[in-house]
Parts: C-alpha cells; sequence; structure tokens
C-alpha cells in the first residue's frame, strides 16, 4: 500500500428483502419536511412508491414531491430541484431509484442553499461547500444496481446545451446517511439496462485497477469484486430474477465505488472521461459508453501498464500462461474481457449509441484528461480511441 490515508464512509446501509422497514428507524432522526425525488414513474407501477409513501406518512412526514428525473440529469433539472427545496424549506432528501436519482439528489443538497446557477458553481467550477454552509441531508431507496451512488459522494449532471456531462466527487459530508438496499427493487428494471449497470460496476473496478504496479491490497479485493460480478451476471442475463445473483450484483455495485479499494493506490478514470462526453453528445445510457470505448482506451494502456495486465488475464480470467509471452497474456485478457462482454450483451460499438464521426473532435475536446493511468492520452489519441470504438 502507498502513500497515506485516512478512511471513512458514513453511510449506513440496510441490504435484504426487508430492508424498506428501517425506513421506521432512520426518519425520525430527520425534520418533518421531506423531499421525494424519483425518475420517470416507474416506482409507482411496481410498489415501490405506494410503500414509501405510506412510511413516510407513518412517520408522520410532510411530503414535497420532484418527480421527472431523467437517467442523464441536466443542469435545468438540478436548477428546478435546488428552487424547489429551498422554496419549501425542505429538512431531508429522499431519493428513490437508480445512481441518476441519488446523484440528482446530491446536487439538490448542496445547491438549494445557493441562490445561484449550482451548474456553474458546483460543476464548472468545482467549488466546494465551505463549512457552515447548509447541506440537505439524503437518504437512498435503491431500485437500480451500478453507480454505487448510494454510498459515495459522487454526483454527475449535464448540460445539453454546453455538450458537457461533469462528475463532481463531493466530501463524505454529502454522502447519503443511509441507504436502502432491496435486491427485489432491482427485478423491474429492463435487461438492457440491468446489463448497463453490471458493465458501470465492472468498470468502475477497472478504473481504479489499472493504475499502479505494487502490491496493494486493493486490488486483490478489487480482482475478488470483478469476479464475483463476472458470475453473478452469467447467472442473472439468463434469469434476471435469481435473488442471489442480483443480490450479489447489488452489493459489488456498492463496494465497487464506496471509496474503498481506492485506498493507498492511485486510480485512472479515462473510461469515465470518454464515456461521459459521448453521453453529453448523445444522451446514450452511461454503462454502455463506458462498454463501447473501454477495449480501444485499454489498448493504449497495454505496454505501459503491462504487469497489470498479465495479472488481470491470471487472477480475473483464468487465462493460462502457458506458451504465451506476456504480451500475448495480457492481450488475450482483454480478448476475454471482450468475449463476456458480448455474452452479456452491452454495447461493443459507439455508431449503434448514435455517434458519427463529425462528433470525434467535440466529443475529445469535452473529455477530460486525467492522469492517473498508465499513459496519458492527447487529444488526438482520444480522437484514435473513439474511430476504433465505431
Amino acid at each position: 500500500m502507498l502513500g497515506n490515508f485516512s478512511y471513512s464512509n458514513p453511510t449506513k446501509l440496510y441490504f435484504g428483502e426487508d430492508s424498506l422497514n428501517y425506513l421506521d428507524q432512520e426518519l425520525p432522526k430527520y425534520g418533518k419536511k421531506i423531499l421525494l425525488t424519483y425518475g420517470g414513474g416507474s416506482i409507482k407501477k411496481n410498489g415501490i412508491y405506494e410503500a414509501v409513501v405510506a412510511a413516510l406518512k407513518k412517520n408522520g412526514k410532510e411530503i414535497v414531491e420532484l418527480p421527472g428525473v431523467m437517467p442523464n440529469p441536466t443542469s435545468e433539472k438540478l436548477a428546478e430541484g435546488c428552487k424547489l427545496a429551498r422554496e419549501e424549506k425542505v429538512d431531508f432528501i429522499l431519493a428513490v431509484g437508480g445512481g441518476s436519482t441519488i446523484d440528482y439528489a446530491k446536487g439538490v443538497s448542496v445547491g438549494a442553499a445557493y441562490d445561484g446557477d449550482p451548474w456553474e458553481k458546483y460543476y464548472i467550477k468545482m467549488e466546494e461547500p465551505k463549512p457552515g454552509d447548509k447541506i440537505i441531508p439524503v437518504g437512498a431507496v435503491l431500485t437500480m444496481a451500478g453507480t454505487g451512488s448510494e454510498m459515495n459522494g459522487g454526483s454527475v449532471i449535464t448540460n445539453h446545451a454546453q455538450k458537457l456531462k461533469i462528475g463532481h466527487v463531493f466530501g463524505e459530508e454529502v454522502f447519503p446517511k443511509f441507504a436502502i438496499l432491496n435486491p427485489r427493487f432491482t427485478f423491474s428494471v429492463p435487461k438492457r439496462q440491468m446489463v448497463a449497470g453490471i458493465y458501470d460496476i465492472f468498470n468502475h473496478i477497472c478504473e481504479q485497477y489499472f493504475s499502479g504496479n505494487d502490491d496493494s491490497a486493493s486490488d486483490y479485493l478489487a480482482e475478488g469484486l470483478m469476479r464475483s460480478v463476472i458470475h453473478a451476471s452469467r447467472i442473472a442475463v439468463k434469469n434476471p430474477e435469481d435473488y442471489e445473483a442480483r443480490s450479489n450484483i447489488m452489493w459489488d455495485a456498492t463496494w465497487a465505488l464506496n471509496t474503498l479499494i481506492a485506498k493507498g493506490k492511485s486510480t485512472d478514470w479515462m473510461v469515465h472521461m470518454i464515456g461521459q462526453a459521448v453521453g453529453a453528445y448523445t444522451d446514450a445510457t452511461h454503462g454502455m459508453t463506458l462498454s463501447a470505448v473501454s477495449l480501444a482506451y485499454y489498448k493504449t494502456q497495454l505496454e505501459a501498464g503491462l504487469p497489470k495486465f498479465v495479472r488481470f488475464a491470471k487472477n480475473v480470467w483464468d487465462v493460462s500462461a502457458d506458451g504465451k509471452s506476456d504480451l500475448e497474456l495480457a492481450e488475450a485478457g482483454l480478448e476475454a474481457m471482450k468475449e463476456w462482454m458480448q455474452e452479456i450483451g452491452v454495447s461493443l460499438s459507439l455508431k449503434e449509441l448514435g455517434v458519427t464521426e463529425d462528433m470525434f473532435e467535440g466529443i475529445a475536446s469535452a473529455t477530460f484528461i486525467l492522469d492517473g493511468g498508465y499513459k496519458v492520452l492527447t487529444k488526438d489519441e482520444v480522437v484514435q480511441v473513439l474511430k476504433e470504438s465505431m
């Protein structure tokens, strides 16, 4: 393990089929007026909305509803939520949905007290809440596994006019205070969304794994999580209502991005930077933008990070080293990953997500270049990744 670090995660998790009952323990800790935010209304079809509202009323809460959070929440929607929360003087935000809804709730939680443009302040200027700034506490009822937003400070917002999709990772004061994780709540998610979420989980782990070649306990944890995702995904794509598989996927998602496996090491995140820029131009499903660019990106990292890619092939995919050079072994690991991606049905082409060649320069310009990986890309190399991902 490298460097010095501290670790704290303040989010309390309630996991399992009866986890929603724990709202009765958590809700009394917060004020009377609750901002209930959710997406397009699927929670009203599967009974989750009714159960949550019943719990809120049972605990004497006054409900202010904020529906219509889209899969890639926009800066306009963020401004709407901040204004509503401020005018209604809400005491607590309860986000019911997937990662986008929870991301959105965090943006509202820090932006509500600011009587200006929260997009400009927190996503363009990347300002942090100052000591004494009011942050509305957030709780989450998770209905889709993928982002890990239920146990971290991340909040991703899209501005279509500026063609930017930006994630701000806030400090632990913005983490959800609690999260309800009932794997059955994920059963109604369409299969394409399920597999997009699965790849999002897997790539979160890759982004933290493919950096550094020191002996790090975090990498051993990452390998175990990746193996779990692969195993459970193969079961879930055949039977989306296999509780054991879906429960493991949900738990993997949380631990993939709750800051644990990033400790003591550098991290990359360039697949996310490119994927988010693609999303800003196409509004495509987040996990699919990641899957479409991953293989081309990791080929740019292969030689510079060869020892880790060899380890990936051996420890994650069980590729035999017999008769192979290190480079051949590393390439076989990426080929095994590609075969798994095809097996579960994620996108391997940007073209099917709506990307056209005339977007390349704009997407590359909108991509934040980070330096945590094995090889730092130039803008021209980002363009080449896009070309090879078509």
